[in-house]
C-alpha cells in the first residue's frame, strides 16, 4: 500500500502524521546507497542496546543518512540543485569512510 502524499508531494501522511519525503532529484543509485546505510544504521541502533556510545554512533549515522536523503535538515525544495547534490554527496562521503 502506498502512503498518502500531500498535494505538493513534499510529505507522506502515515496515521495522520506528516513525514518529509526523500528528495525526488536523488539519482536512483544514490538513493539505494543512502537507504542501505540507513538500514544498517537502524539495525545497529537495535543491536547496540546497553552500549550508550554505540547507540549514539548508530543514531548519528541514521541522522546522516536521512539528511542525505533530504528527509531531515534543510528542506530539499528550498535548496538549489548544487546544494541538493552537495547534501547527498557529503552524506555519502561521511557514511562510506
Amino acid at each position: 500500500m502506498t502512503p498518502e502524499r500531500t498535494p505538493d508531494g513534499r510529505y507522506v501522511v502515515v496515521d495522520g502524521r506528516r513525514w518529509r519525503t526523500a528528495d525526488p532529484a536523488l539519482p536512483e543509485d544514490v538513493r539505494a546507497r543512502l537507504l542501505h546505510h540507513l538500514g544498517v544504521a537502524r539495525s545497529a541502533v537495535r543491536t547496540s542496546k546497553g552500549d550508550d556510545h554505540a547507540v549514539a554512533a548508530a543514531r548519528a549515522r541514521v541522522q546522516l543518512a536521512k539528511t542525505g536523503l533530504g528527509e531531515r535538515g534543510p528542506a530539499w525544495w528550498e535548496q538549489d540543485d548544487a546544494a541538493r547534490r552537495e547534501r547527498w554527496e557529503l552524506a555519502l562521503r561521511e557514511l562510506e569512510r
